[in-house]
């Protein structure tokens, strides 16, 4: 800690300055974790994943630096929504010309793309800017139980979410 003296208070009198800390980018550490979407309700699972990503589980999360870890999400065909949302949840789209503007129902999307629903999900809950879009590319989704980052030795990651009973 510095310490000052000053004149206008008066004499011999010391003021302590604490130092504030700055997370530098060299010094992020990153980790890799799976999460089974395997009957976690899809909103749920989605603010978790985004925390993650984002760093705010670190101590060393800073908002203007991306300090978040990978994360793998497996099983994303298996992923719970409650209520009628599988038949009356609406995904827009918009090709950006004149009457361009697409939709797809839930149920249409997972038949189809079921990882473009957790993407959506999460991605909506990260930052609306380029650091947001760089804490995106770090989410890897994946239809059924296999993923190609062993190598990378992922952790389970344990969620305390409650699983949708059908």
């Amino acid at each position: 800690m510095a310490r000052r003296s000053f004149s206008k208070y008066r004499k011999g009198f010391t003021v302590k300055f604490q130092k504030t800390h700055s997370t530098k980018p060299a010094a992020v550490t990153r980790e890799w974790f799976v999460v089974d979407a395997t009957d976690l309700p899809l909103g749920r699972l989605s603010s978790e994943v985004a925390r993650i990503l984002r760093g705010k589980h670190k101590p060393s999360f800073a908002p203007h630096l991306d300090v978040g870890d990978h994360v793998v999400i497996v099983n994303a065909e298996k992923v719970a929504v409650t209520s009628n949302k599988s038949e009356s949840k609406i995904y827009y789209r918009h090709s950006g010309f004149p009457g361009g503007l697409r939709e797809q129902s839930f149920d249409e999307l997972m038949e189809k793309y079921p990882e473009r629903i957790i993407e959506k999900a999460v991605t909506g809950m990260l930052p609306k800017n380029r650091l947001g879009r760089q804490m995106g590319t770090k989410l890897k989704v994946y239809a059924g139980p296999d993923h190609p980052h062993q190598a990378q030795q992922p952790r389970e990651l344990a969620l305390d979410i409650r699983k949708v009973v059908a």
